[in-house]
């Protein structure tokens, strides 16, 4: 396998390799200890990558012989296309692999799948003081200025 970045599906036998990336993405975005997501949430959402009826899918990108970085989408309607768009949701490479082009090797690999699906849009968030992944989002995409406001009860 060498230094080379394989991204695939992620597969029921990934949940040892994955489970720390998911727990290191939430830790991030400031979602552990007496904040962490329940348990439950995890189990759940790890069920769905593997339910046919849900819109969810879940990539792992490999490299140098371990799960090094995670991308989970969700295809939804639009009410501005006729064709389904791709949310990028939760991409996350591990702090030890990242520079090595891991997120790019996810982003591509989702644009490719949403593509291959019939999507003409992927999109993503992350918080603006993501300073690292902003600079490799601007190379791959348009920010388009929007904000992003949550109402949550």
């Amino acid at each position: 396998m060498g230094d080379a970045i394989r991204v695939r599906a992620v597969v029921e036998a990934d949940y040892a390799a994955w489970r720390p990336l998911w727990d290191g993405y939430n830790r991030f975005y400031g979602r552990y200890d007496a904040t962490a997501l329940d348990d439950n949430i995890t189990a759940q959402t790890w069920a769905r990558f593997f339910a046919p009826a849900e819109p969810l899918a879940a990539l792992v990108a490999e490299a140098k012989g371990r799960v090094a970085g995670l991308a989970h989408i969700v295809f939804h309607r639009s009410t501005t296309r006729l064709e389904d768009v791709c949310y990028l949701q939760d991409l996350y490479t591990d702090e030890t692999a990242r520079g090595q082009g891991i997120g790019r090797a996810l982003i591509e690999a989702v644009c490719a799948m949403a593509q291959a699906a019939g999507c003409r849009r992927v999109y993503w968030q992350t918080h603006e003081s993501n300073q690292a992944g902003r600079a490799l989002y601007d190379k791959l995409a348009q920010h388009k200025g929007f904000i992003v406001y949550s109402r949550e009860w």
